[in-house]
């Protein structure tokens, strides 16, 4: 790798990498590398020899490759492609399998002749899967080798099924996964006892022999694994690592999985910077970390002995820089988050423009029927008993995560309502009759029927109005979206379109709220609040110029995967220990995701408890910055629109 060329910030990095600042551009730039070199190959009449990968993270690629192909006439006619792996035994139609995935995502909406797809096969006989490896070592030989390798990484740091442990000159051949790459795959398979112990997948030597790779990721929870593979000695522990020996690798990643890399993390350690107000103050909470110290306890030494003598120097002495972002800090505190009504305002509420408004019209949205008590029970319990006039949207039917068992249960209740009350148990005892055959054959991972389906999104609707009745908030302001790209019946939903946004533009085109609050929270594994905040951004691109909008403002809240870093939070609203308890009593009444969630993700404790844990985190952490002392504290990012 010729380091010369490089900037300085890049210099601890020992793969190439490219950071955007959103998954669009990532993917934008992935695709036209993609196209740029099938065009080359097809001027001269050769093949273009692609290795692929699954998972969420190269869908938006291959979206891009299909338009590409349909709208300014991309031919994959001279394409040949070799996917990284798939799971074993997987047949090739069932929902999990990547064969599948491969078809729908890409090769059955683009011209690539169906004879260059190889794809391993997960339905050989155990005792045939060795030679068969070697054959596809063998195809991939006599296409003339691999051209351009796309990756994506796991959090073990996999790439492909390679697990840690996986040796520098592995081939393709029969693994055994990895227990956290299991969990991770748990919600395509709807439970981590029906995902696969074993897959097929190419080795890190097969993946090292190609002449480039691009390995794509998104997302904070990738950052840690990123920073391990991109800035740290190579290890078979992180397969990814291997890449630093590649002369041409490429890593491109958009700013939150970037998040940990020294360049975004600390660059001052690193040479000079310039110091704009927001490195300054994410510099000055930094080194109150590094050093165990308050803000105000920060002395020049320290700022001398952690590479900040150019901001002390600048902007110094140490307390002067101190003393600007505690108070920086201290304005982001406030107990009321839609304004006070009396205009009175004390020491660190913070001030906005539209504080002359009150009541406000608040519209929260919710993903899913429980990430409003969730990410901001307490804020939002502080709105309502502050007389704002609070409105809750939630986005998805959220009908996948509800287990069968709990479907049926509810099924007996309305029988047993029925036959009480007298209303037609017949068409009830139907439907039960329906469920139950299709339950005893459903096989893991099957999608639910329409009655299934629509029993469990009634189960997640009352369980909302449940939650929202603890908050105070009107029945009458609850607003059931049930955005169609949700509605697939599997994890993997449909692309965000034109009726989604349509949905959310009305909705706030009839409230004409205030405040908007949406979900942040980009981690989410599933994608869907991702997709839900991308609705949220192109709604209110549409509606900005109209004369409501001027007086709106647009926060963004975490909490069920992660939390806001501190120098990223605008508003930071105290939780009480009663607030806290009401919150959790909320978040109780979504039962169906109690005790054991379906989709809990990486983390395995229930959601009130990751709640709690975040919000108390973060007050912990303002006390440790010298800032008052609360028991938890729900934090907020203000999002603008740009013009």
């Amino acid at each position: 790798m010729n380091h010369a060329s490089r900037s300085i910030f890049e210099q601890r990095e020992l793969i190439a990498t490219r950071v955007f600042p959103e998954p669009a551009e990532v993917n934008r730039f992935v695709a036209s590398e993609f196209a740029a070199l099938i065009r080359e190959k097809g001027a001269v009449g050769q093949r273009c020899v692609l290795g692929l990968a699954t998972g969420s993270t190269p869908v938006g690629v291959y979206n891009e490759l299909v338009r590409l192909h349909r709208e300014e006439g991309l031919s994959f006619r001279n394409v040949v492609t070799f996917n990284l792996d798939e799971y074993f035994p997987m047949q090739p139609l069932e929902l999990q399998s990547y064969h599948r995935f491969m078809h729908e995502h890409l090769f059955d909406r683009i011209d690539i002749p169906r004879e260059n797809i190889h794809i391993p096969d997960g339905t050989l006989p155990v005792d045939q899967v060795q030679a068969y490896c070697q054959q596809y070592e063998q195809q991939i030989a006599d296409a003339g080798g691999i051209d351009l390798q796309l990756l994506g990484i796991g959090r073990t740091g996999h790439i492909g099924f390679n697990e840690p442990g996986s040796g520098r000159d592995s081939r393709t051949r029969l693994i055994t996964l990895d227990h956290v790459t299991r969990m991770d795959a748990a919600s395509d398979f709807f439970g981590e006892q029906f995902v696969p112990r074993r897959a097929i997948t190419m080795g890190v030597g097969t993946i090292l022999a190609a002449r480039r790779v691009i390995l794509m990721a998104f997302g904070e929870h990738k950052a840690p694994v990123i920073a391990q593979a991109i800035e740290a000695p190579i290890t078979s522990a992180v397969a990814a690592s291997y890449l630093q020996e590649h002369p041409h690798a490429q890593i491109v990643l958009d700013e939150a999985a970037a998040a940990e890399l020294t360049r975004l993390k600390s660059p001052w350690v690193l040479g000079p910077v310039e110091w704009t107000p927001v490195r300054i103050r994410k510099a000055v909470i930094w080194l109150a970390r590094k050093t165990d110290k308050a803000i105000l306890k920060l002395t020049d030494e320290d700022y001398n002995e952690s590479h900040l003598q150019d901001l002390l120097a600048e902007r110094g002495p140490a307390y002067n820089i101190n003393l600007d972002i505690f108070r920086a800090l201290q304005q982001t505190i406030t107990g009321w988050p839609g304004g006070k009504p009396d205009q009175k305002k004390r020491p660190g509420d913070i001030r906005r423009s539209t504080d002359t408004i009150y009541p406000k019209r608040v519209l929260i949205f919710s993903p899913h029927p429980d990430d409003d008590v969730i990410s901001m029970g307490g804020t939002l319990i502080r709105l309502v008993d502050q007389g704002h006039d609070v409105h809750v949207a939630y986005q998805t039917s959220g009908n996948i995560a509800v287990f069968d068992s709990d479907a049926i249960r509810f099924v007996d209740f309305a029988l047993d309502f029925a036959r009480l009350f007298g209303t037609a148990p017949e068409q009830t005892e139907r439907i039960e009759r329906q469920i139950e055959e299709f339950l005893r054959n459903k096989k893991p991972g099957q999608v639910d029927g329409p009655e299934l389906q629509q029993i469990k999104a009634l189960i997640r609707r009352g369980e909302a109005r449940a939650a929202s009745r603890d908050c105070r908030v009107p029945i009458q302001n609850l607003h059931f979206l049930d955005m169609p790209f949700y509605e697939t019946g599997k994890v993997r939903k449909k692309p965000l379109g034109e009726e989604d946004v349509a949905i959310i533009q009305r909705l706030m085109e009839l409230v004409r709220p205030h405040q908007v609050y949406a979900a942040g929270d980009l981690s989410d594994p599933h994608g869907t609040h991702r997709v839900c905040l991308a609705g949220i951004m192109q709604a209110v691109h549409r509606v900005k110029h109209q004369d409501w909008f001027g007086q709106c403002e647009v926060w963004l809240y975490r909490g069920a995967w992660q939390e806001w870093e501190p120098e990223q939070i605008e508003m930071a609203v105290p939780i009480s220990p009663m607030e806290l308890m009401r919150k959790r009593q909320a978040i109780f009444k979504h039962q169906s995701q109690k005790d054991k969630a379906m989709f809990p993700g990486v983390d395995e404790r229930e959601f009130w408890q990751r709640a709690e844990a975040r919000n108390r985190a973060t007050a912990r952490l303002y006390d440790q910055l010298g800032l008052a002392e609360y028991e938890a504290i729900e934090g907020f990012v203000r999002w603008r629109p740009e013009e």
